[in-house]
């Protein structure tokens, strides 16, 4: 375009500029129904997008090469929390409304003139889409750093009444009890690929990585307390957290990896995550260890190696609750985790027969919910005892 025809052009684009920004503002109101169901704040910060909008397209008509100054020119006049309010296709869809508005107007002009709108808009939807890019890395970025801190809080079990809120910042959909997965963290971690498998198993998680660890606080993110309508079925069974873990686990690196035991709510989850860690500082002593285990399998070996939440687990899960059942059951487990746990033997001792002491393991099973005549449960059994055993003296202190 030559210089005289471009200064005349330039002009007359100024003597428009307030009518086109009436022009636009009605075809909001008339063709974006979101716009008319903002607040009066919010839509005049987007009313005074849409005018910079306008009055930057002419600054660029007269100098093509400001390119880079659109985004500052356009966005810088929209208050920080309008990029939270309106999504990247509305602020496209309104993009779309100013060019429609100028190009109605100027489509007399010469064809120059429309081929700088096009170009234009081109370059404000891309500046656009810069903007809200740099904004969700930005949101990104926090929201990690908010993850980690969060996760460090549950592992420490050192945090303060804000937890409830960072938690809720993070856009935890979790309901009711929560179990922490400790695992070996890959070279690359997927965090996708992981909440993507834990949302297909109706969770949620938070993520955390710990040196060469991996952790996962898991939740159902279906609240289980919630009552379906009357004449509705929910038709599905809570996912269990053992199955979520196994979801999980290809997420996860080489090595062992545990999982917790329930607890109420994520507010208590560092006593599932200290369950964890104990039972994987120690996975590697159990041959037959499974991926995931459960942090109470390895209950025997936390307690040798001096979990105190392990010993109080065993103590109160078994030895106690045989003591004041019957100290009956309780001599005859232990006559036969001693005596290698043959019925015959055990029978002699105690001067039974061994249908009474078949019947009472069965009632020990009943009463405490391990079964003595397996192997496995057997050590547990027997670290219980020994540890109710030390632990009775200081009891009896105490009484």
């Amino acid at each position: 375009m030559a210089a005289p025809d471009k200064e005349r052009t330039l002009a007359w684009l100024r003597t428009l500029s307030g009518e086109l920004s009436t022009r636009t503002l009605q075809r909001l109101d008339e063709t974006l129904p979101w716009y008319g169901e903002m607040p009066p704040g919010r839509r005049s910060a987007v009313g005074l997008v849409a005018q910079a909008g306008i009055a930057s397209f002419t600054r660029w008509f007269e100098d093509p090469s400001s390119t880079p100054w659109i985004a500052s020119d356009v966005f810088g006049a929209a208050p920080r929390e309008l990029l939270r309010s309106v999504s990247l296709q509305q602020t496209l869809q309104l993009i779309r409304v100013v060019v429609e508005v100028v190009e109605e107007r100027v489509k007399d002009r010469d064809e120059a003139l429309r081929e700088a709108i096009l170009l234009y808009s081109r370059e404000i939807a891309f500046a656009a889409a810069d903007v809200y890019a740099r904004a969700a890395e930005a949101r990104g970025l926090w929201d990690a750093r908010l993850e980690a801190l969060v996760v460090d809080s549950i592992l420490s079990g050192e945090y303060d009444d804000e937890l409830p809120s960072r938690i809720a910042a993070l856009g935890w959909h979790g309901h009711g009890e929560v179990s922490v997965l400790v695992g070996t963290s890959p070279a690359m971690l997927d965090v996708d690929l992981l909440r993507r498998a834990a949302r297909h198993q109706r969770a949620d998680v938070l993520i955390g990585v710990q040196g060469s660890r991996l952790v996962v606080v898991i939740g159902r993110a279906e609240d289980p307390d919630v009552e379906p309508a009357e004449g509705e079925t929910t038709g599905v069974e809570p996912v269990t957290f053992l199955d979520i873990a196994r979801a999980l686990e290809p997420a996860f690196g080489d090595g062992h990896l545990v999982l917790g035991h329930a607890v109420p709510s994520i507010v208590d989850a560092a006593k599932s995550a200290k369950a964890a860690l104990a039972g994987f500082a120690v996975a590697r002593s159990w041959k037959k260890v499974g991926r995931p285990a459960l942090a109470d399998d390895l209950l025997p070996e936390r307690a040798l190696a001096g979990d105190p939440l392990a010993r109080a687990t065993l103590i109160g899960r078994i030895y106690r609750p045989l003591q004041d059942h019957s100290t009956e059951l309780l001599g005859t487990l232990r006559s036969y985790l001693e005596s290698g746990r043959s019925l015959e033997a055990t029978a002699r001792e105690l001067f039974v027969h061994p249908n009474t002491v078949r019947y009472r393991l069965k009632r020990i099973t009943e009463v405490i919910g391990w079964d003595a005549t397996g192997s496995r449960e057997a050590l547990i059994l027997q670290a219980a005892l020994i540890l109710g055993a030390i632990a009775e003296p200081d009891e009896r202190k105490r009484r």
